[in-house]
């Protein structure tokens, strides 16, 4: 089960301070024997800054925050990059008591008019918990062809994140999976440090990490990166090979996300949607 926002903060603080060697730190590694290959806590404490003790508060989930001249502070000192240090910023941010987000998400009409005014462009939205909350016909014919084209509206919808890790048909559709699914394992970090109170997202994560060793092993490692735009290498059932631009679009009052896939005009990619369009017409 994902641990408490506190948890995730010491959580985050001790993966990155265990990857970040002291030669990259630009520490003197010295000559006493290391059991870990990361820096100690008073090494990073030191370097950001701040006392020993402070630190390992934070890393142990005593502490109820920091300011942000620490969380700058800690960043720096641990070479996180920009995506990385947004989500420390998450973390460490206080906030009141919330109640528990249990309702669905749902989608606006407005998103949804968006979707059919896109008859050749395979299109999907997704919520932070990775619920798939539609698709048009193109989106379903290109990621999901094996399911229920109605699914999104059923009590149970599917989930991009279940069906990449759990699903043989939509995990053979990606010739790059594993960079795929460092993405989405990011981007669902991500989202329950933006909600704490999600038990849904809760019943997600930890569904997963009992039912696949892949996402266990990818969400034990925290991976944290922005993905608004990829090439995506797929194996379609239909039309075969396809090399797609992938660009997500955030749609920030909901906290929802549309992804659009395309292909450049004139080249087999091209024809082989124009085809698989034709085979998702009614």
């Amino acid at each position: 089960m994902i641990t408490t926002r506190t948890g995730d903060l010491g959580g985050f603080l001790r993966s990155r301070r265990e990857r970040l060697t002291p030669e990259r730190a630009g520490l003197h590694p010295g000559t006493t024997h290391r059991r870990v290959p990361g820096l100690r806590r008073e090494e990073l404490a030191d370097l950001a800054g701040v006392s020993v003790g402070y630190y390992t508060r934070l890393e142990q989930g005593i502490g109820t925050g920091a300011s942000t001249a620490v969380v700058d502070a800690l960043a720096a000192a641990l070479r996180l990059d920009p995506a990385e240090h947004d989500h420390l910023r998450t973390l460490a941010a206080p906030r009141p008591p919330t109640r528990p987000r249990t309702r669905r998400s749902r989608l606006r009409p407005a998103i949804r008019d968006l979707l059919a005014a896109l008859p050749g462009t395979p299109a999907i939205v997704i919520d932070h918990r990775a619920d798939v909350l539609a698709w048009n016909p193109l989106g379903h014919a290109l990621l999901a062809g094996h399911l229920d084209p109605a699914a999104p509206d059923a009590p149970q919808r599917p989930n991009i994140a279940r069906m990449l890790f759990l699903d043989p048909h939509h995990r053979a559709l990606y010739r790059d999976w594993h960079a795929k699914a460092q993405t989405t394992v990011a981007a669902l970090h991500q989202a329950a440090a933006r909600h704490p109170a999600d038990p849904g997202l809760d019943r997600i994560v930890g569904r997963l990490a009992v039912d696949s060793p892949d996402f266990a092993r990818l969400w034990a490692r925290r991976p944290i990166r922005t993905c608004a735009h990829a090439v995506r290498e797929l194996d379609h059932p239909v039309v075969g090979r396809l090399t797609l631009a992938n660009e997500t679009v955030t749609l920030p009052d909901d906290d929802q996300h549309l992804g659009l896939f395309h292909a450049r005009p004139g080249t087999p990619d091209a024809d082989a949607l124009t085809l698989l369009a034709r085979s998702a017409t009614p």
